[in-house]
């Protein structure tokens, strides 16, 4: 089954410290033409993705994203209130209105969570944020199994496609072989026509008061060589039945064998066209021409 060069996969993972997604598209190419696009952290790892999406991948225009993005809350951690100093304060200062006759107030919370070893300082929650902000927290190991999701519903989606374009291209051929079955029907009366035509072009050269023997001896292979395509017919036969077996070979990328054989369909209908100087038949292989070109259009998408 033919696979298609044009595709698309995603993988999506959404965790308490982390959010990655990984998406590849891919479009048709005659090679493999990799852009990559990776957060910071991955950049020392980017000749293994680039290899792993290659080895997978073969050829096409391919698009990798890996997007990660760590909550604000994972990336910044203040140390907590002290809750320790906070009840020694309140009760300290509790105890010193109390010998002042002042009654104790919300404003006694208040003034306590404002002394010092309460609540962190600026300057705390400096030396508890990381110094670098894009060190992720992740390892390489952990998001490669994201990639590797991706990859896979990204050849799910191209052996889809290849399965549609399987069943076109094989159609354009069923038609390409009707027409041959045409060409072959109409070939006993092609020849009959054609018998008629040189017993009168060679019954005018011997009664010619010039008749060569040797002119007459090449107008028959002439005509023989010219109007015999037996041999095309065998051939192209041969080539569209090589052709289906290919495209239905499981799952391989056969894209450039499939091209290299229309260029010889292409070849034979071609000569059968030139030599048999009939417009039933040159009617038959306009028809042809134009399913080929219909398979070759769809050649260009295939792996």
């Amino acid at each position: 089954m033919l696979i298609s060069m044009t595709g698309f996969g995603q993988a999506h993972r959404e965790t308490d410290t982390y959010t990655a997604t990984a998406e590849v598209k891919s479009l048709n190419s005659k090679t493999l033409d990799l852009s990559l696009r990776l957060p910071r952290f991955l950049l020392p790892h980017e000749l293994e993705i680039r290899n792993l999406l290659g080895k997978a991948l073969l050829r096409g225009k391919v698009n990798f994203s890996l997007d990660y993005l760590r909550p604000a809350a994972a990336r910044t951690t203040a140390p907590p209130l002290n809750r320790e100093a906070l009840l020694a304060a309140y009760h300290e200062l509790q105890a010193v209105a109390a010998s002042l006759g002042l009654p104790t107030t919300e404003a006694t919370l208040l003034a306590a969570l404002r002394l010092p070893g309460v609540l962190p300082t600026a300057a705390e929650t400096r030396e508890a944020a990381p110094t670098d902000p894009d060190t992720p927290g992740i390892a390489w190991p952990e998001l490669q199994p994201l990639v590797l999701e991706a990859l896979a519903a990204m050849q799910q989606f191209r052996q889809d496609e290849g399965r549609t374009l399987t069943a076109e291209i094989l159609g354009y051929v069923a038609t390409i072989r009707q027409q041959l079955v045409l060409v072959e029907q109409h070939d006993p009366a092609r020849i009959a026509h054609a018998r008629q035509r040189l017993a009168a072009h060679l019954a005018e050269l011997s009664s010619h008061e010039h008749f060569s023997e040797t002119r007459f001896e090449q107008e028959v292979l002439y005509y023989i060589e010219k109007l015999d395509i037996a041999e095309e017919k065998v051939r192209l036969s041969a080539h569209l039945a090589y052709f289906e077996e290919a495209a239905l070979q499981p799952d391989e990328a056969v894209g450039k064998k499939l091209a290299f054989l229309a260029q010889e369909i292409g070849r034979e209908i071609n000569t059968i066209g030139s030599k048999a100087n009939d417009a039933t038949v040159q009617h038959l292989v306009v028809g042809m021409k134009e399913e080929l070109e219909k398979i070759k259009e769809q050649l260009n998408n295939i792996l």
